[in-house]
């Protein structure tokens, strides 16, 4: 099983960007369809991105599409998320995410994803 290791976050200025990184241990990453999540005080955990295994699959949340970016170098054992034109209601933590059920499987839904980093901290502000 991987861990998850998020970084990149802070503070930022609205229409401004960041870059996260989510570099995972083990050697089997590849493997792993591998989703970004964000949670803003007082809400639950939202779906942002997943890429399947070899990035064959890409999907978004409606909220950053054609603004947020997901990527992965498996040769790297780190997948990334571009945000750029951040708006303030894109304040959360944002978590990585691994699912584990193989290539066949993508998922939006948090319940799938077993493994979790601890999270980086963007806050936009106005």
């Amino acid at each position: 099983q991987v861990q998850l290791v998020e970084s990149g976050g802070g503070l930022v200025q609205a229409g401004g960007s960041l870059r996260l990184s989510c570099l995972a241990s083990g050697r089997t990453f590849s493997a792993y369809t591998m989703g970004w999540f964000r949670q803003a005080p007082g809400k639950e955990r939202e779906f942002v991105a997943y890429i399947t295994t070899s990035g064959g699959t890409i999907y978004y949340a409606d909220s950053v599409k054609g603004r947020f970016t997901i990527s992965r170098d498996n040769a790297k054992n780190t997948v990334y998320l571009q945000m750029n034109s951040l708006k303030p209601e894109d304040t959360a933590v944002y978590y990585c995410a691994a699912d584990s059920r193989g290539p066949w499987y993508s998922s939006s839904l948090p319940r799938d994803y077993a493994t979790w980093g601890q999270g980086t901290q963007v806050t936009v502000s106005s």
